[in-house]
């Protein structure tokens, strides 16, 4: 038995079994090996590639660039008045809530006028008394003008004897004082006449009337609350007076200002309504700066900031809003077309920083701070006028340097001149990461 086991080919002569190959003997170590070896091969293969570097490229384009200027504010009505109080007192009726419409003349509110009532009492007795002091003063004058009148007629009938001097002069005195009376009686009467016209006034105040036809915007005052109007007019009401055309107030850089201008197109979004844009027209823009207001109230602060303040210039745009659809206050972001260029070939920016043998760098870091200081002196050098250089990508798979020169941009594309460059080349800007 254990010679048997010891000499397989004996026992298979024995048997007259047919002997197998050694290849096919082993077959169950080198088939899986050779299988591991294939897979291999295979990886490598893919992963190793053909060695060329890959490259990031964009068509140059051919078409006129819309330079532009973008600003951020708020939309408001075109005419928004604050109507307020003039006299003091309890409110006892309000007539009108939030997004009513109303017309000018309209009553809004009503202020109570009971104490404004007693004025009014008070002023007519009084006007009645100066006035009763105007007869009383002028028929005192008529009895001294008689008296004198008949002194004046003695006198000439007795030939200058009778009467003295002295009764002829203080004759003509009480004329002249009770002349005076008169006057100061009638004065006093217009006094009155004033003090009773304002408290009809103030009563008619007390009603609370729409400057304008619009639509109320907010109500600060409850029925019932007191008013005081002792040293500054309490806002009521805040009116619009028409939605349909608004204003668009945006705060311009002191870079960008210089390219606006009145009567420049404009488009602007608001979040209300994503992806929707709204046309507008610039309207105005402010000589002085928005800031300038602030400086000269806290001049102190000013000097402590110096030029770290922010200057910026308000330019008001004109906004149509026929369907009603943009509201007040509403936050908008604006973009003012300030010109073209016309048509023109056009590369990215991307395309005028690319250097083909320029060595990959990290990101910037505290141990490598010349990174962000070499971006920006590239970024400086792309300027209107300069020349520069794009690498274009042949069909072969090489590149091609070609000189070009820049034009304006708006961020994104500059415009750009060249000989050699033509509409649908391909321009690189930057190459493909490696695979890992």
């Amino acid at each position: 038995m254990t010679d048997a086991a010891t000499h397989p080919q004996e026992l298979d002569e024995f048997l007259g079994a047919k002997p197998q190959p050694r290849w096919r003997r082993w077959m169950k170590y080198w088939l899986p090996a050779l299988l591991v070896l294939v897979v291999l091969l295979g990886v490598a293969t893919c992963s190793r590639g053909s060695g060329e570097p890959e490259y990031i490229t964009e068509k140059v384009a051919e078409r006129a660039l819309v330079l532009s200027v973008t600003a951020t504010g708020n939309l408001r009505p075109t005419n928004q008045v604050e109507v307020g109080s003039e006299v003091s007192g309890k409110i006892d009726n309000i007539y009108v809530d939030v997004n009513d419409r109303v017309t000018k003349g309209q009553v809004l509110a009503q202020i109570n006028t009971d104490v404004i009532e007693d004025q009014i009492t008070q002023a007519q007795a009084n006007l009645n008394a100066a006035r009763a002091q105007v007869a009383q003063a002028q028929a005192t004058l008529d009895v001294d003008r008689a008296q004198l009148a008949r002194l004046e007629n003695v006198f000439r009938i007795s030939g200058g004897k009778v009467p003295s001097r002295v009764e002829f002069d203080q004759a003509k005195g009480a004329v002249k004082r009770d002349v005076a009376a008169v006057a100061a009686a009638n004065a006093n009467v217009r006094a009155v006449e004033a003090q009773l016209s304002t408290a009809v006034t103030n009563r008619n105040r007390a009603v609370i009337r729409s400057p304008v036809s619009g639509v109320v915007l907010a109500r600060q005052v409850e029925p019932g609350q007191t008013v005081a109007a002792s040293f500054n007019t309490p806002t009521l009401f805040i009116l619009a007076e028409d939605l349909s055309a608004m204003q668009l107030r945006v705060e311009i850089d002191e870079a960008d200002v210089g390219q606006v201008r009145e009567g420049q197109g404009a488009s602007f979004t608001v979040d209300a309504y994503p992806g929707r844009r709204f046309p507008a027209r610039v309207e105005r823009v402010d000589q002085a700066s928005s800031n300038t207001a602030s400086q000269a109230s806290q001049q102190t602060a000013a000097a402590t900031a110096g030029s770290n303040a922010v200057v910026s210039y308000e330019a008001r745009l004109a906004v149509a809003n026929s369907e009603g659809v943009l509201r007040p206050g509403m936050t908008a972001t604006a973009t003012i077309a300030t010109g073209s260029t016309g048509k023109q070939l056009l590369v990215p920016n991307g395309a005028l920083r690319f250097q083909p043998d320029a060595k990959e760098k990290g990101e910037a870091s505290v141990l490598n701070p010349e990174i962000g200081l070499e971006k920006n002196e590239q970024r400086a050098t792309i300027g209107a006028g300069s020349r520069q250089r794009v690498w274009v990508l042949q069909t072969d798979g090489k590149l091609k340097p070609i000189d070009v020169v820049t034009g304006e941009s708006d961020g994104r594309l500059t415009a750009v001149t060249s000989k050699q460059l033509r509409a649908g080349m391909k321009v690189v800007t930057g190459k493909a990461a490696a695979p890992q």
